[in-house]
């Protein structure tokens, strides 16, 4: 019986589940409202970076799945004329 040599990559439509299945758990995460300071707040924190890394590691891509924050850095206020 010949052995088949394991793939160095995954497939298109593994990657597809990947990211799918990511995003499920992503949402999971990020769902619950919990204070900063808590327990169980910080201990998902620990869970989402490694998830975040492992879809830019196989993806080559920031995770579609996240929303950037669209409001930028604080800009000074320009002064009223007069």
């Amino acid at each position: 019986m010949a052995r088949t040599k394991p793939s160095e990559q995954l497939s298109r439509a593994e990657i597809e589940r990947f990211i799918a299945a990511a995003e499920a758990l992503h949402k999971g995460i990020v769902g619950p409202l919990l204070a900063y300071h808590s327990e169980h707040y910080q201990a998902l924190r620990e869970v989402h970076r490694p998830l975040l890394k492992s879809v830019q590691t196989i993806t080559g891509k920031r995770a579609p799945f996240i929303q950037p924050n669209m409001t930028g850095p604080a800009q000074p206020r320009e002064k009223p004329p007069g």
